[in-house]
């Protein structure tokens, strides 16, 4: 699904480079729920918007869904954002002006779609997450938890393969956290590919793969994890 070989990823001022990713190779399978740890610094999100085709790279290979995205034109890659990649940030990133339906739409109209075939499947997206009847609301009418609906039906509303959320419940208190997470399960087991960047150790356990990024490299937690201060083998206790 996403397979990612040596990527090299430079930020330059006039004075400073800053390597936000350097030989970062990762595959994910289709179907994986992946969730993305590390410090802040770590290249998370600069992995998460490469992944995402908001971003350019500076060497290495990016395949996704067996097409090498990096030989894409800007046109090509927008048509491959727009069909293949859904978006949940966590800031919602919602359209303060447009209602519910609106806000849900703004994808498909990209697509050219007529009225009828977006009406059903705006319909069909705010079905699943729960909020068929608050279609009308504006963002402003809405609690927090129910804006991350909103913003993940939008996400939903083209069937894309991928699903890249950045920090979801990082504005939600923990009730919220957990039914927005509850709602990202659903959605990876109806076939989507779900890759979550978070700072809560207790919602990445319940993604099916935890990867940890250190310094723009994955990094092998049982090479970090320190070794015990004490051997509680025989061969290990005072005598």
């Amino acid at each position: 699904m996403l397979t990612m070989q040596d990527v090299r990823k430079v930020y330059r001022t006039e004075h400073v480079e800053t390597h936000a990713l350097s030989h970062f190779s990762i595959a994910v399978n289709e179907g994986e729920f992946v969730s993305v740890m590390g410090p802040s610094g770590s290249g998370k999100t600069t992995f998460l918007n490469i992944a995402g085709l908001l971003d350019a790279f500076d060497e290495g290979t990016y395949t996704l869904d067996g097409v090498d995205v990096s030989r894409l034109s800007d046109r090509e890659m927008s048509k491959v954002r727009n069909e293949k990649i859904g978006f949940i940030f966590q800031t919602f990133n919602l359209i303060p002006d447009l209602n519910v339906f609106d806000n849900v739409d703004v994808p498909l109209r990209y697509r050219g779609l007529g009225a009828a075939s977006r009406k059903q499947a705006i319909e069909e997206a705010l079905a699943t997450v729960g909020l068929s009847a608050r279609y009308k609301h504006y963002p402003s009418q809405l609690s927090g938890g129910q804006q991350q609906r909103v913003a993940i039906a939008r996400a939903l509303v083209g069937q894309p393969k991928l699903i890249l959320a950045d920090e979801p419940t990082g504005n939600l208190d923990s009730a919220m956290a957990s039914e927005i997470m509850d709602l990202l399960e659903k959605i990876n087991s109806s076939g989507a590919t779900v890759v979550m960047v978070t700072h809560d150790p207790e919602l990445a356990n319940r993604a099916s793969r935890q990867i940890h990024l250190l310094d723009g490299k994955l990094i092998d937690l049982a090479q970090e994890r320190p070794a015990p201060l004490y051997d509680p083998s025989p061969a290990g206790q005072a005598v």
